[in-house]
């Protein structure tokens, strides 16, 4: 006999949701209860068909029971190896996060330690202003060996070199 495993199973996933809902007990209980007032002895005379310890009951329970036990576990199985291939998904998606987050993490410390040895404005403004003052010093070094007139390029009325 060769069925297909997966429709069995599927059936067996459908029939142990239906068995866990408070419809299939009330079904249930609707049903011996009214098994068992069919049965007693009480009112109008009618064919009873399982007499009181209700055996017959008993074996349709019994039976029940027998085939709903392996189809419950088949269907727990089938759930269980769905939940370890979910949680294999989610380790491997938790270690490659963890991977670029670790990743990220010396990224950041990597341009924390360039943007340490990076010139800020001021730095260079200052160097700027610095390299300023010593072309100037060298101009005005330059211009008073040629001119013999000292004190002329630091004098604030010349147009082209005021003191900042």
């Amino acid at each position: 006999m060769d069925f297909d495993r997966d429709a069995f199973g599927q059936f067996a996933e459908g029939f142990a949701r239906f068995m866990g809902t408070a419809r299939f007990l009330a079904w249930m209980s609707v049903i011996v209860a009214v098994w068992v007032l069919w049965n007693v002895p009480i009112g109008p005379d009618r064919p009873r068909f399982d007499p009181f310890p209700f055996i017959f009951l008993t074996l349709v329970l019994s039976l029940q029971a027998s085939y709903a036990a392996p189809l419950i576990l088949l269907a727990q199985n089938r759930q269980e190896a769905r939940d370890r291939v979910g949680r294999d998904a989610d380790r491997e998606q938790a270690a490659q996060s963890r991977a670029d987050m670790d990743f990220l993490a010396r990224e950041i410390a990597s341009l924390r330690n360039s943007v340490g040895e990076l010139a800020t404005r001021d730095y260079v403004r200052s160097e700027l202003r610095s390299e300023l003052r010593s072309m100037l010093a060298e101009l005005d070094a330059a211009e008073d060996g040629r001119d013999g007139h000292q004190g002329r390029l630091s004098s604030p009325t010349h147009p082209d070199r005021r003191e900042r």
